[in-house]
């Protein structure tokens, strides 16, 4: 399995409502260096239907500014669909993190 398949693997396992940090998908993956490796593996998504991409953030719980499915806006409505609440600032609030 290569490394992209590891972090789609661990990706597919965050449960709706839920959302990981990049650092947290990289460690789950097997190595907590990949975290810009996950960034990477997440914008070339081929699946995103079936790798649920939009539940990765920040480990502060801001939102990517370049998530590739249609911008910071359509990451948010889809969280928020999932029942992921967000703080006044707008960053992810902490019960929502997976684990």
């Amino acid at each position: 399995m290569n490394t992209f398949d590891k972090i789609y693997a661990v990706v597919k396992q965050i449960p709706k409502g839920k959302v990981a940090s990049y650092g947290q998908v990289a460690l789950m993956a097997g190595n907590p260096r990949w975290s810009r490796v996950v960034g990477y593996a997440l914008h070339s998504n081929p699946a995103p239907g079936e790798i649920p991409c939009h539940r990765v953030v920040f480990s502060d719980g801001r939102l990517s500014k370049g998530f590739a499915f249609g911008g910071e806006g359509v990451q948010r409505a889809l969280l928020e669909g999932e029942g992921v609440t967000f703080d006044l600032e707008g960053k992810v609030e902490r019960e929502c993190f997976w684990g």
